[in-house]
């Protein structure tokens, strides 16, 4: 009995274990004011769909936690969605079938950079993927456009130039040195 109900808790964690939710990237990279999609993967069903579904995708900072996106049973709930994203976000329902949950993250603030957490439940089980976003301060024209890294490749190249130039000045001063002497005979 007991090697009975050892194996059920095998067999009924392992049926848990099989719905997943993936990220398509755990990291993006954006500038203020411009548009982004975040996407996550959940398991689907191979025949029917389900009954119960229900997505909650949160943001997370240190400080704060904001809702930005609920969905139940088809429907959506965009008057839980925190003000912070509130008119920013669109989900695209046509791909909630095909097990894809995409939301598009319009008019990008600096403050939108954080973990996004995403979970998703069936009656199939429960999952959360996570992604992370860096919203960086969008640069003006002014600004150049070069990095500090190249100019520091630049300098020491060119550095790399002046050692390599007074490398040969030596060598070439040293052979005429060398000639002149083997020529007049000193040794």
């Amino acid at each position: 009995m007991k090697m009975i109900s050892l194996l059920l808790l095998i067999l009924s964690s392992c049926l848990c274990a099989t719905f997943v939710v993936n990220v398509t990237q755990s990291s993006y990279e954006a500038e203020e004011n411009h548009s982004i999609t975040l996407e996550w993967t959940f398991t689907t069903r191979t025949q029917g769909s389900y009954r119960k579904l229900f997505i909650y995708c949160e943001f997370r900072t240190s400080v704060k936690t904001r809702i930005i996106y609920v969905h139940r049973d088809g429907v959506e709930f965009p008057e839980s969605q925190d003000d912070q994203f509130s008119g920013r976000v669109q989900s695209d329902k046509d791909v909630l079938r095909e097990g894809r949950i995409r939301l598009h993250v319009s008019r990008l603030r600096t403050e939108d950079s954080g973990l996004y957490l995403c979970d998703v439940e069936t009656e199939d089980g429960f999952n959360s993927g996570r992604c992370r976003l860096n919203v960086s301060a969008r640069r003006s024209h002014s600004e150049p456009k070069i990095k500090p890294e190249t100019t520091n490749e630049t300098s020491l190249r060119k550095l790399g130039h002046v050692v390599a130039f007074v490398v040969v000045i030596a060598v070439l001063s040293s052979c005429f040195l060398f000639c002149k002497k083997v020529k007049t005979g000193e040794h």
